[in-house]
């Protein structure tokens, strides 16, 4: 230590200064240079251990050293200064009597690390200076108490409830940013007295206390609290996804205490060159860690390009200074380019204007707010903060498709569109999610939809890694021709044919409807970049893990409210239905009639209500011929099949009064995950319906569920035995 004094003492001088801003090239955090670490020369040797002690004595030894440089010296030198989470007096905190330190700390140098302060047991206080912004991963429960924050585009400020916020391991990183909030012409001593009434009713005497000394000018305080709820409990419960709201254990977070250079990423040395004897674990971990939230870099955070930020600003003040009726706002673009994402943060946006927003969700595979295999129409009111998984709702108007793809089936998928679509009444701003397939008939199915929809603006997604798609501009959409529509210029010449030899031509159904007149539309291109990239050969892994966290979290609708402990769902009571209540669909493939008990039992069933009634027939089960368009009000597991009784056994969240209504169950290709069959806590032998004594040769049995697929389709993919199968009592 007295030789970094000494180095210190050395450091007015300005040539000795320049010298070390010379040698810093070669302190940059690379493997080249580390390996050349020990063929540098003497001289090199010595810049590098000047440049360590003087980050080993960085601090405010450092600072005091440093006033006998220049102003212009200080101001290029390196802050490298790492606060503690209860920081010594700063400027802002000593008398106000002193008005050159006062203007000192008054400048907007945002801190390097957000100050963090535990409050409690699963309670942690963060200061936010302003645009400062606090990346996080974990769940927690956010509260502004002073000032203005915002998270995945939606504004918390002072006064407001607080909101739920998942920053999980599928999905990027979220983080809290501090706003520039409007404030009267107050003094600071006034501003101070007014945040500190604020605080009595959250924070005791000492933690106010820390508060205003760390207390500046547009300083947002956020109180972050521990969370757990119903679903985050029963997912957690099974084997396969307990981590995905879980942190790192302590051990593996055990590691050097990090510089504030690395925590701005900075190319500074590895602690591990300062030769510490123990590792050392910073107060300001255990605080976050008690709450469940760890922070974590800011690259690691969602990151929007300019486009992405000029495109949401332009659909926000579209949507709240429409004065024609109310935009309709369709996003169209490939595979993981951030289609969904994009769409939270618009709903986000346009709640911290807009009392609701409608949403239609046309994407089978990975639907937003309803299990997968659906497409269906809602009205948001709250903001999300979370994958899909975390913010199911109850939609307005609903069908089951019953498959994650409308492949080989696209006129019924169109139909159903038309119907979910009849329901959105103009009153709020609608947004469109569309499917990731882009390519062949997939992007003439999109052309159908837009004219179909008749979208005023069609933000469409590229990336480098996505595949190539024609900008869809009016004239483009005007110009193709989709698989059920037909191009402007046809569509002039059916008519005229239509007009002249009406008596000569036969024309299917669907071309003797009128066609849905389209005005046009507003193109935005929207270029993505992210770092993180799902490849083509685990991006069906990944996307199945998702389905079934959405119907993990729909099942757990099924457990008592917190904080009672979790029930197993076999030991939930079901409802009995009758045979001859409910009619009987397989949609996703052609079973026989005397196999049908055995596709339901155990298995994902949407509950359906048709118009027609069953009720007449005294025999069951009642089969129905075609798969029929109508509302889907939940779904629910065919737990068993009493076949004495003529019962069948249903395990579902939908409220009695809503189960009444239900006369059909829709049985589709999307399954039960595994882990609920196969991990039964509490079941002693052989679980039931998990077996491997199984025909597979039965139509629908196989894990192909495309069974209306043509054959040469069968011979190019090698078949792929299921891990297992379904058994009935």
């Amino acid at each position: 230590m007295a030789d970094s004094g000494l180095l210190l003492k050395r450091g007015s001088c300005r040539s000795t200064w320049l010298r070390v801003r010379k040698a810093r090239p070669q302190l940059i955090l690379s493997r080249r240079p580390r390996r050349r670490l020990g063929s540098l020369r003497w001289c090199g040797r010595r810049r590098l251990r000047w440049r360590l002690l003087q980050a080993q004595a960085s601090g405010v030894d450092w600072r005091e050293g440093a006033r006998q440089v220049s102003r212009a010296a200080a101001a290029r030198r390196p802050n490298t200064a790492t606060p503690s989470p209860i920081p010594s007096p700063t400027p802002a905190s000593e008398p106000e009597s002193e008005p050159e330190l006062e203007s000192a700390s008054s400048c907007h140098r945002p801190l390097l690390i957000p100050p963090v302060r535990p409050v409690g047991p699963g309670r942690a206080l963060l200061l936010l200076p302003v645009e400062q912004g606090f990346t996080f991963s974990g769940i927690c429960r956010v509260t502004c108490l002073y000032g203005q924050v915002q998270v995945f585009g939606f504004t918390i400020s002072q006064g407001q409830p607080a909101q739920d916020i998942f920053s999980v391991y599928t999905h990027s990183c979220l983080s809290i940013h501090a706003l520039h909030y409007s404030q009267p012409e107050k003094s600071k001593k006034e501003l101070k007295r007014e945040a500190r009434n604020l605080l009595k009713s959250h924070l005791n005497l000492d933690d106010r206390r820390w508060s205003m000394q760390n207390f500046s000018p547009q300083c947002s305080i956020v109180l972050l609290e521990h969370l757990k709820t119903a679903t985050v409990n029963f997912i957690t419960s099974y084997p396969g996804s307990s981590y995905i709201f879980v942190q790192e254990s302590f051990a593996e977070s055990s590691s050097w205490t990090r510089t504030a250079e690395e925590e701005m990423e900075l190319p500074v040395l590895k602690p591990w060159l300062l030769k510490s004897p123990t590792p050392q674990i910073k107060p300001e971990y255990l605080a976050l860690r008690s709450v469940g939230i760890r922070r974590e870099k800011k690259r690691k955070g969602l990151q929007l390009t300019e486009s992405t930020l000029s495109a949401l600003e332009e659909l926000v003040n579209v949507s709240c200074e429409e004065v024609d009726g109310c935009p309709v706002i369709l996003v169209c673009g490939s595979q993981d380019v951030g289609k969904s994402t994009f769409n939270r943060y618009l709903i986000n946006h346009l709640l911290n204007s807009l009392p609701c927003v409608d949403y239609l969700e046309c994407d089978l595979g990975q639907t937003e707010f309803t299990p997968p295999g659906c497409i269906s129409l809602l009205n948001i009111t709250e903001p999300v903060l979370g994958p899909p998984f975390t913010h199911l709702r109850t939609p307005q108007k609903m069908v089951y498709y019953g498959k994650p793809s409308c492949k080989n089936n696209y006129e019924n998928y169109i139909d159903i569109v038309k119907y979910v679509f009849s329901a959105y009444k103009r009153e709020s701003p609608l947004i469109v999610n569309t499917m990731g397939w882009v390519s062949d008939q997939g992007l003439l199915l999109l052309i159908d939809l837009i004219r179909l929809l008749s979208p005023s603006h069609v933000v469409q997604f590229r990336s480098d890694h996505s595949k190539y798609m024609p900008d869809l501009t009016p004239q483009y959409v005007d110009d193709m021709d989709g698989l059920y529509t037909k191009s402007k210029t046809k569509m002039r010449n059916r008519r005229f044919r239509l007009a002249a030899f009406a008596d000569a031509l036969e024309f299917a159904d669907e071309e003797k409807e009128s066609p849905v007149e389209f005005t046009g539309h507003k193109l935005i291109g929207v270029y993505t970049d992210f770092a993180f990239r799902i490849t083509p050969r685990n991006r069906e892994s990944h996307n199945k893990i998702l389905r079934d966290l959405s119907i993990l979290s729909y099942l757990s609708q099924l457990q008592p409210p917190m904080p009672k402990p979790l029930s197993p769902l076999h030991s939930l009571t079901p409802y009995q239905v009758p045979f001859n209540a409910v009619a009987l669909r397989i949609t996703h493939s052609d079973v026989a009639p005397t196999h049908i008990l055995y596709a339901v039992n155990a298995s994902w069933v949407g509950l359906c209500k048709i118009q027609d009634d069953v009720r007449g027939y005294t025999n069951g089960p009642i089969l129905l011929a075609q798969t029929p368009i109508c509302d889907c009000l939940g779904f629910g597991i065919c737990r068993g099949i009493d076949m004495e009784k003529r019962l069948y056994h249903i395990l579902t969240p939908v409220p009695p009064e809503e189960l009444r209504t239900v006369n059909c169950l829709l049985v589709g290709a999307i399954a039960i995950p595994h882990c609920v069959l196969k991990c039964q806590r509490g079941i002693e032998g052989t679980v039931p319906y998990v077996t491997t004594d199984y025909n597979f040769k039965l139509p629908g049995a196989s894990e192909k569920i495309g069974a209306r697929e043509p054959e040469e389709a069968h011979k190019e993919k090698p078949y792929r035995r299921p891990k297992f199968c379904r058994k009935m009592k």
